[in-house]
């Protein structure tokens, strides 16, 4: 296993003095790790626009991480992970919970897997498909997207995934207030909860959303 980047560590720990969450010294060399492989694996396979691993500590691990308070159920699946945000960052810091990382191109895919191997993590199920077809074997607690599509596309592509008990949770920038006037009838807007991300500049927004059934009293 490659060394960790001390460098690179140092920018995570001061980004972490500013948020309300505590990561071990064990999950901290996990997630540079994981950028070092990202930054490796993105000179071929071009996983991700950004380019330089300080970049992605702040964008990538931080900006996902911060998510961590607000899982509070066990099983969830996050569409269109790319090179696996936000759920190998999430998996990382909540390994009692369980993450399937669906995306529908191979060589995202073989990242992760790679990722899973070196780094020893069993919380996560690196998965090739196209959401629309993916049917889980497992019931599901809730739908993680970040930068995915607009809440609307997302909610119609992943309703099969989730019941009425399941939530809808979108990683966005300012909050989506037009988006939010255009969702699809039979869902609702649960919850905003706006995320501080330290090093980054713009608002960041946690949406919550789920299936109306949910809402019906008996």
């Amino acid at each position: 296993m490659s060394e960790v980047d001390k460098s690179l560590l140092t920018i995570l720990q001061e980004s972490l003095k500013d948020v309300s969450i505590v990561v071990s010294e064990e999950q901290q060399a996990m997630l540079i790790r994981y950028v070092q492989m990202m930054h490796k694996w993105n000179k071929a396979y071009n996983l991700t626009s950004v380019r330089d691993p300080a970049d992605m500590v702040l964008k990538h691990v931080v900006d996902s991480i911060v998510v961590a308070p607000y899982l509070d159920k066990t099983n969830y699946i996050d569409v269109g992970t790319g090179p696996g945000l936000p759920g190998i960052p999430l998996s990382i810091m909540l390994p009692d919970k369980n993450f399937v990382l669906l995306d529908s191109l191979g060589k995202r895919v073989r990242f992760m897997k790679q990722v899973a191997f070196e780094l020893g993590l069993k919380n996560i199920e690196p998965v090739q498909s196209r959401v629309e077809q993916y049917q889980p074997e497992l019931a599901l607690d809730g739908v993680l997207s970040r930068a995915f599509a607009s809440l609307k596309d997302m909610l119609h592509w992943c309703q099969h995934l989730v019941d009425s008990e399941g939530v809808f949770l979108a990683l966005k920038g300012q909050f989506p207030e037009q988006e939010l006037e255009q969702l699809p009838e039979g869902f609702g807007f649960l919850q905003s909860i706006k995320l501080d991300v330290p090093g980054l500049q713009g608002e960041r927004h946690l949406i919550k959303l789920n299936k109306r059934e949910n809402q019906v009293g008996c």
